[in-house]
């Protein structure tokens, strides 16, 4: 057996492997299984490639499946995270924030790490998870088609671009949109 063979046996590519240069910051992605799966792993990467610690926070932790069957093996339950202990929070979409919105601990988890003025990214249908949480109120927002009304009933203004940025929280529509969007996260996150 060559060395190759032997390191390449001993490794479980279903779980995160640290980049020797993290330590950034921390950031956390709040999501549940049916996330997108291109919404979740693009940014998850894009954090780690920058130098970020990214906990992936689900409701019960443990195993996160996405949509299309991509999985995390390891998760950070929502019970055993605080929100005080992150520089940016990330939610992204799919059918993840249908389970979200109706978690009160994960909505609390949201304001309470708003209340500290840092970066807040979500894409597609997460922004529901920012109007339940009460962020929406005097701000744009944008999101899959389908999160308009979420965002108008919160007191938000739905605007049909790319990428909108208002204050902290920036958000975006749907998957081909994650490149101008974590452009915009990351910018704010490194003059943080």
């Amino acid at each position: 057996m060559t060395t190759r063979e032997t390191a390449v046996r001993g490794v479980d590519n279903r779980k995160p492997v640290p980049l020797a240069q993290a330590g950034r910051g921390r950031v956390a992605i709040l999501t549940a299984d049916k996330v997108e799966d291109v919404e979740f792993f693009y940014p998850y990467h894009r954090f780690v490639e920058e130098g970020y610690d990214v906990d992936v926070i689900t409701p019960a932790g443990g195993l996160l499946s996405g949509y299309r069957g991509t999985t995390l093996q390891d998760t950070l339950p929502l019970a055993d995270a605080d929100p005080q202990a992150y520089d940016a929070l990330y939610m992204p979409g799919g059918l993840a924030p249908e389970e979200l919105v109706a978690n009160d601990a994960a909505v609390e988890f949201v304001r309470t790490f708003a209340e500290r003025d840092k970066p807040i990214g979500s894409v597609c249908h997460g922004p529901r998870v920012l109007a339940k949480a009460g962020l929406a109120t005097g701000r744009a927002m944008t999101g899959f088609y389908h999160v308009e009304s979420d965002i108008a009933d919160a007191g938000g203004t739905y605007v049909d671009e790319p990428v909108v940025a208002d204050g902290r929280i920036v958000t975006s529509r749907r998957p081909g949109d994650l490149p101008q969007e974590m452009a915009v996260i990351l910018e704010r996150l490194h003059a943080a």
